[in-house]
């Protein structure tokens, strides 16, 4: 049977405990017997005393010494007397042959008395000696001689026999409280050494058990425990491996979820093929080149011999070389057929040993397609760039308008001033008519500058649509993103009496660029509550979604878009306000778009709209 820390712990406190109790019984036991063995040869002495003092009155004036001394009825009594002491189991009158003259069992006098061991020379002896005599054999008399003289002259002695039996009787007695103390401190041992031991080894079982959390993949595991002693520091120590471990595990499934998909969304077919032939992975790409492609299912049963996936996969696992590209033909779920390059790759392990097979399939008709979009793109970009000199070289002409226009104002104000009064006064107080234009002109020119100042706006919002941005990417809390819009929209919707409601839950962090996420969540909020000019609610909220992404939402119960604008609200200058620039969610677009992100829109007129904007995760 293994036995564990705390039980060794506990038998051990209890081991200790109870020979320290045994050593002390057997010590206080040692101590009765002593105690015993003098008080018996106390009352002994007593004894004999009264004996010989009666037995020098009757001899003293008797010619027949022994016969006197059988014959008196006072010795007799005291004689036998002595049989109701304790541990005392006769007394006698021995001559000097050790005959008894006087018995307290009248049948033995005339009977030679036994020897026994010498009362006197036991209690010279050590303690646990006497006790050891008192419990040897059955039991056995111990004597106590005293001579018993007439005129100096010894004529006998007297002899009082002490049983050990006897004594034995009385220490069993006093043994009983002394076992049940020893077995209360033994009790008491053994609860105090399993509280010791459970107080003593909780750090072991915090530590094993967060070990064997560990051991299940649990990330993150902390321990609590007192910083006082060892085990504080060596939970300390498991702390701050745990938490190297989890952000390496963590590290480490990033990089494997943006690996996955990665792969996943690869317009190529992607396969891996263990040494044994069998398919590990296939990304969608490959599965719909190969339906029946399935982790575990054998490449010999998915394609036949002949086909290239198969020789390219068994001409790498047997050379361990890359392979290809070479040109093969499939056909698709709809009975389509298209073209492919097929590679293929070793995959080795640390060790160097041979781990698997990648197969890559390229779409050569994609290839062309991304080809043609590149090109498409860099003509898209050269006309960006031939707008923004257009918008630029307009802006110039439009400053100098707004400047030349301002002092047209200012020259033009004090002559429609003086006109709208009707006439003016001269040098010499003679009132002489004003001419000049009519306070009319004012209104032409206010017209003018209006329209100069939003076409102005126009091409700066043109500009920044076209001007490039470098994305300072970085880990964004998008709960916390959206605290900070909320006090910048508040007092619009406290305006219009909006009611803003927050559903931010612990969503993952995003990868983006702060401050552009920031602008785009405002302009939909401040859109949604423009949207509001009779108050609602405005909802914000983030959650986590599919595929790794975070799902945030905007939404307000406002009077909707019309389904026949729904398609045009992301194109730039288009607006259904009467002040609108129709720019805002053209740049909440451009700004998704370059987080690699999705956004949708639901309206329902008279109900509201909810603008959903997906991004990846961190």
């Amino acid at each position: 049977m293994r036995l564990g820390i705390k039980g060794k712990q506990v038998l051990g406190v209890t081991s200790i405990v109870g020979a320290v109790v045994v050593v002390l019984s057997l010590m206080h036991l040692a101590r009765l017997a002593q105690v015993s063995l003098d008080e018996s040869s106390a009352r002994a002495e007593l004894l004999a005393n009264a004996i010989y003092h009666r037995a020098r009155e009757v001899v003293a004036d008797q010619p027949e010494a022994y016969a006197a001394l059988r014959a008196d009825t006072g010795l007799r009594s005291l004689l036998e007397a002595s049989l109701y002491d304790n541990n005392v189991t006769f007394a006698a009158i021995v001559d000097a042959q050790g005959v008894a003259v006087a018995h307290a069992d009248p049948s033995q006098e005339g009977q030679p008395v036994p020897v026994a061991a010498d009362l006197g020379e036991l209690l010279t002896r050590p303690s646990f000696y006497q006790l050891s005599a008192i419990y040897r054999d059955q039991g056995r008399n111990l004597d106590f001689a005293e001579p018993l003289l007439l005129d100096d002259r010894p004529i006998g002695s007297i002899h009082i026999g002490v049983s050990t039996l006897l004594i034995r009787r009385d220490l069993n007695r006093s043994l009983g409280p002394a076992i049940v103390t020893a077995l209360l401190a033994l009790g008491m041992a053994v609860f105090g050494a399993t509280v010791l031991a459970q107080l003593l080894l909780r750090p072991i079982h915090v530590i094993r058990s967060g070990l064997t959390r560990l051991g299940k993949g649990e990330a993150g595991v902390q321990l609590d425990l007192p910083q006082a002693d060892e085990f504080g520091e060596l939970g300390t120590f498991f702390n701050t491996v745990s938490a190297q471990l989890a952000a390496d595990r963590s590290q480490m499934a990033g990089q494997v979820a943006h690996l996955e998909s990665a792969v996943e969304h690869l317009e190529d077919a992607v396969a891996i093929v263990g040494p044994d032939g069998r398919l590990l992975f296939a990304n969608p790409a490959m599965r719909v080149l190969v339906p029946s492609a399935a982790v575990g299912a054998a490449l010999d049963a998915l394609v036949a011999a002949d086909h290239p996936l198969r020789r390219i996969a068994e001409d790498t696992l047997s050379t361990r070389q890359s392979r290809g590209p070479t040109s093969a033909t499939f056909a698709d779920l709809k009975g389509e057929t298209g073209e492919r390059l097929l590679l293929a790759h070793p995959v080795n392990d640390a060790a160097g040993g041979l781990v698997g097979v990648m197969l890559i399939g390229r779409n050569v008709e994609y290839l062309g397609q991304v080809e043609s979009t590149i090109r498409y793109s860099r003509k898209l970009a050269a006309l960006g760039r031939l707008s923004a000199g257009v918008a630029h070289e307009v802006k110039n002409p439009l400053n100098a308008m707004m400047i030349h226009l301002e002092l047209l104002r200012q020259h033009v104000a004090p002559s429609a001033l003086a006109s709208a009064r009707g006439s003016g006064r001269g040098p010499l107080g003679i009132e002489t008519p004003v001419t000049g234009p009519p306070p009319a002109a004012l209104q032409h020119i206010e017209v003018i500058a209006r329209e100069i100042r939003r076409l102005d706006e126009v091409v700066q919002g043109f500009l920044k649509f076209t001007r490039p941005e470098d994305l300072k990417l970085q880990p964004v809390d998008l709960g916390d993103l959206i605290g900070d819009v909320v006090p910048v929209v508040t007092p619009e919707a406290e305006q219009r009496g909006v009611h803003i409601v927050v559903e931010a839950s612990s969503a993952p962090e995003v990868n983006g660029d702060p401050s552009m996420l920031r602008q785009a969540l405002m302009n939909l909020a401040l859109n949604a509550c423009q949207a509001m000019p009779d108050g609602g609610t405005l909802r914000l909220g983030c959650e986590p979604a599919r595929g790794r992404k975070v799902k945030v939402t905007v939404s307000d119960t406002g009077v909707g878009i019309k389904p026949e604008h729904l398609q045009r609200i992301f194109d730039l200058y288009f607006t259904t306000k009467e002040r609108g620039s129709g720019i805002g969610l053209s740049m909440v677009y451009r700004t998704v778009q370059m987080h690699d992100g999705e956004i949708e829109v639901q309206s329902t007129p008279g109900k509201g709209t909810t603008f959903t904007v997906l991004l990846p995760q961190a």
